[in-house]
């Protein structure tokens, strides 16, 4: 995974704490424990949690490409979420669903 900067080029001024945070230890730290559990698999799981807290901003966006990225095809996250619409929500599907046809048209 490339070096993050969002946290710093969105709050780099304002809150530069939290932009440490979300590059140095989030997406710098906790993503490249690769020994752990894939970036694949984390792709997968931050997915089911944004879908699962109706989260459809452009996180979720951001987390479905970095899922294509990281090999998940538009077969499987089809199946995440239609397994999960059962759990979380049928409107939370919808929504997901909205953004994973444009990223994975794209």
């Amino acid at each position: 995974m490339k070096k993050q900067t969002a946290g710093k080029d969105a709050l780099g001024t304002f809150a530069p704490k939290f932009a440490e945070l979300n590059d140095e230890v989030l997406f710098g730290q906790v993503w490249s424990r690769e020994d752990k559990l894939s970036a694949r698999d984390r792709s997968l799981i931050t997915v089911t949690a944004l879908m699962t807290k109706g989260i459809f901003d452009n996180s979720l966006k951001f987390h479905l490409i970095n899922a294509k990225n990281n090999g998940v095809t538009s077969e499987e996250i089809a199946e995440v979420i239609t397994h999960l619409a059962f759990y979380v929500g049928w409107p939370n599907a919808w929504a997901t669903f909205a953004l994973a046809k444009e990223v994975w048209v794209e």
